[in-house]
């Protein structure tokens, strides 16, 4: 126990520590309290998202989807640092009670376990912390390295993140360290090791007989006590604040009214229609909404997200880590005056993440998929695009071809609408006007009306819906672009524009109010971004339809035994689509249905939702790639080739083409890219003309089957 005198310090440096620390982390709620609300309930039902993120923390399985030995070092200092919340509140109380009023904690069964859960997760601690201490500093992995195009802070380039990890590993290094060696001398003075306590008992043993040993508790009780008095008005502004911070990020991430997690691939709607509204999307820190600003204060900075991310990995100025980090630090340098109300100083642009790194982002979701704590990096990015275009006009040069096609003819080519049923040439394809009665609708896409390779899957796809007598009907040159490609590119104008119209169009031809919507007709899409826009932008104005992708209707009519199986003597690989599988969930049928006839997927390494890119998400398909070290298509080609597949299957007419067109495509024994919609109309016809005429005829020859798409 410790001396009056003592105890009487010990109270004021609490207090004194206790009241900065309220201080910095009151400013770090008005700080976060700066960002928009927004039109996506964050706080409803608040408990129940609270709870639901501590338990996420606690569960640890977000950390653990990658990095295992990492993940498996960073459980002992995560959860030594749960735990010692009691020990330190243990360790205080013993120093300032009497012993009779503290020895129930320490004997009895309660006390056994409670001694010996806290001596050995004080050694794992120290163990996890000269872990992450020898990687960060001394091998310094390429995965927690920044690439050579990536904008830092200045608070990073001058070495903050570096400061900042030694600070906080040296403050558990040295508390942890220091209670073990006070428990050590507390153990020495009793004359006996302590069965429960392994790790200090060895410590007691060297410390060995001797005056100073009760001296030696009160030096190291102090410090470790003293430490974590000192560190704490320091916590608001290290890293260690995610250990706070994440739990919320969890707790306020998007969800419905009924609290079901939203999909990947929804925006939060903006209301052009508010003539009051000022800005559109972010150009500045309180442009951003407020868990967007919560974010920097999750982050981990464990660089995972870039990790994953295909620009950042072709050598991009893209990294969604570095978007997070500095916004950290830029919210530590202006904390005060931000926290106050005033304005930021500086735009997103200057110190977040440059103008190139912006229009790099093919909005894959990889980044927020891995994220170990939810933050929305992409999101971020696609605010900031909001921003570029709609307020500042700044936007590549590439981009207004698009946007004047669609503005103009419906479709980002710019081919006119009188030319949108040109690829059912040859075909009989009733509209809704001819089929009123229609029970599916295909919606067609503009890339399955105008581009080449799409059309090819357009076709296939009419072959199996006869095959199978599905009733089914197009609109024709009633179809325009869903505005996916404006939308992802931060137009929310023209999105806007091209929406409303597609979803007045789609209400008259679909939405029977009489019927409740699982008994509504079908909508049928053969491109994710389409499906994407579909299921999840148009319901934020009114059009709420029962949608499928393509690859879910074949495994139907699969099962149904409507339409045959296939097999294959070639080997498959299955290119997941971000649209597909990631932002929707859709990994099982595309899957299903080439396996259906007995065929294995020979699996890339990067499948189901670690998949990567194509490169043409984001609005990409319509611009240059920015520079960087590889194509972001040949990075994905290249580990479609490295499985030894003979075809790549896959599921959008983006990919497709992007694949197909990658460097290597068109080399001897290159595979064939093809849509599985290809794979099962060949098999009506034979599936061996399809290979048949791909020895004869180049890359992407599934046109030349029989019904696939010849012309």
């Amino acid at each position: 126990m410790l001396s009056l005198p003592e105890k009487i310090v010990f109270v004021l440096l609490a207090a004194t520590s206790l009241y900065f620390t309220f201080l910095g982390f009151r400013r770090v709620v008005a700080v976060i309290a700066r960002g928009q609300v927004g039109p996506v309930p964050r706080l409803n039902q608040l408990p129940r998202r609270l709870l639901d993120g501590v338990l996420r923390t606690l569960g640890q399985r977000t950390v653990f989807r990658a990095r295992p030995v990492a993940s498996f070092f960073h459980s002992f200092i995560f959860y030594g640092f749960i735990l010692y919340l009691a020990v330190n509140a243990v360790d205080a109380l013993n120093g300032l009670l009497p012993v009779g009023l503290t020895s129930r904690l320490h004997f009895g069964a309660l006390g056994d376990a409670y001694r010996l859960v806290a001596d050995l997760l004080t050694f794992l601690i120290l163990v996890g912390m000269v872990y992450f201490l020898v990687r960060r500093f001394l091998v310094k992995p390429k995965t927690i390295r920044h690439g050579a195009r990536v904008k830092l802070h200045e608070g990073v380039t001058t070495g903050g993140v570096e400061r900042d990890s030694l600070i906080v590993g040296g403050f558990i290094l040295l508390h942890v360290g220091s209670r073990l060696l006070a428990e050590g001398f507390l153990l020495a003075s009793h004359g006996q090791p302590d069965q429960f306590q392994p790790i200090t008992s060895l410590v007691a043993g060297l410390i060995g007989p001797g005056d100073g040993r009760i001296i030696g508790w009160h030096v190291f009780w102090w410090g470790a006590l003293g430490i974590i008095l000192a560190f704490l008005p320091y916590f608001p502004r290290s890293k260690h604040i995610h250990l706070f911070a994440a739990p919320v990020d969890f707790a306020l991430e998007r969800r419905t009214e009924e609290l079901a997690k939203v999909p990947l691939g929804v925006l939060e709607p903006v209301d052009l229609e508010d003539e009051t509204a000022e800005q559109f999307g972010a150009a500045k820190l309180e442009h951003l909404r407020f868990p967007q600003i919560l974010d920097a204060y999750a982050c981990i900075q464990c660089n995972r997200c870039a990790n994953v991310c295909p620009a950042n990995q072709t050598g991009k100025a893209l990294s969604p880590a570095a978007l997070e980090i500095n916004k950290r630090y830029e919210l530590n340098a202006i904390a005060a005056s931000f926290a106050a109300g005033e304005e930021s100083p500086r735009p997103l642009l200057e110190f977040a993440i440059p103008a190139e790194a912006v229009w790099a982002c093919t909005t894959c979701g990889a980044c927020m998929e891995v994220c170990p704590v939810g933050c929305e990096q992409m999101i971020d990015i696609v605010d900031i695009r909001r921003d570029l275009v709609m307020m500042q006009g700044e936007f590549p040069a590439e981009l207004q071809t698009a946007f004047r096609g669609m503005e103009r003819s419906g479709n980002p080519w710019g081919i006119s609408q009188d030319k949108r049923m040109e690829w059912a040439d040859g075909l009989e394809v009733p509209t809704v006007a001819e089929n009123p009665d229609f029970e599916v609708l295909f919606w067609v896409g503009c890339a399955g009306a105008y581009d080449p390779a799409a059309q090819k899957t357009t076709r296939a796809m009419v072959r199996i819906l006869e095959q199978a007598r599905v009733n089914y009907a197009v609109l024709g040159k009633a179809e325009k672009c869903t505005g996916d490609p404006a939308r992802r590119a931060g137009n929310e104008y023209l999105y806007y524009q091209l929406a409303t119209e597609n979803v007045e169009t789609l209400n008259a031809a679909l939405v029977d109010e009489r019927l409740d919507k699982d008994k509504r007709k079908l909508v049928l899409t053969t491109c994710p971004h389409c499906f994407n826009a579909l299921i999840n932008d148009y319901p934020q104005l009114g059009g709420d339809y029962r949608v499928t992708h393509h690859t879910q209707l074949i495994e139907q009519l699969m099962a149904e035994g409507r339409i045959p199986t296939f097999a294959l003597d070639e080997s498959i690989t299955y290119h997941d689509p971000c649209y597909l599988g990631r932002h929707n969930g859709v990994y099982d049928a595309p899957r299903n249905v080439l396996t259906s006839g007995g065929n294995e997927i020979v699996e890339m390494p990067r499948n189901r939702n670690d998949s990567f890119c194509c490169g043409a998400g984001g609005a990409q398909f319509w611009k240059e790639e920015e520079e960087g070290d590889q194509r972001v298509s040949n990075a994905r080609f290249d580990e479609a080739v490295a499985t030894g597949a003979q075809v790549i299957a896959t599921g959008c007419p983006f990919c497709k083409v992007m694949l197909s067109s990658s460097d290597g495509a068109e080399a001897e024994g290159a595979p064939q890219v093809l849509d599985i919609a290809q794979l099962v109309a060949a098999r009506l016809d034979g599936i061996q003309a399809l290979f048949d005429h791909h020895a004869h005829g180049g890359a992407d020859a599934a046109g030349g089957a029989a019904g696939v798409g010849a012309d």
